[in-house]
């Protein structure tokens, strides 16, 4: 086997190699880049931290029904926890699932509202909302009060 053959073959290996990795990047489905989840605040409950972490690393392995499991647990188990409810978000906008993603920003959002990652996420900047909206006295920061038009 020649010299010049041997390239050929290392760089049709090659060549096949990426093929690979590109279509197994495609059948995992979602965004190329992924923004960063959060991890659970000390205070919060140890089932919820717990299921949220594993949350997290099923995230990043672009696993995404099994991190939405796991986030949806660590809700379960902690309703009020805004960080699980903003990386179900992610999961969900990963899967290109806008309704569902902005359903969970706003809720985290609104149970988070001095978090700064969560409102300055490009994530959450994304979602419409409108600035001119009273909020309403149980901390719904982005529906609108009733009878306050714009």
């Amino acid at each position: 086997m020649g010299g010049n053959d041997m390239i050929k073959r290392c760089k049709l290996s090659i060549m096949i190699g990426l093929s690979g990795q590109l279509l197994a990047g495609c059948a995992a489905g979602g965004k190329d880049t992924l923004e960063t989840a959060l991890s659970a605040p000390p205070k919060a409950v140890p089932a919820a931290a717990a299921a949220n972490e594993e949350g997290i690393t099923l995230f990043y392995a672009r696993q995404w029904d099994a991190a939405k499991v796991k986030f949806e647990a660590a809700i379960q188990a902690q309703p009020t926890l805004a960080e699980a409810h903003y990386n179900l978000g992610l999961v969900y906008d990963a899967l290109r699932n806008d309704r569902e993603a902005r359903k969970h920003f706003i809720q985290a959002a609104n149970l988070a509202p001095g978090n700064k990652v969560i409102w300055s996420s490009p994530a959450l900047r994304e979602v419409e909302v409108d600035v001119k909206a009273t909020p309403k006295s149980s901390g719904d920061f982005f529906t609108p009060t009733p009878g306050h038009n714009h």
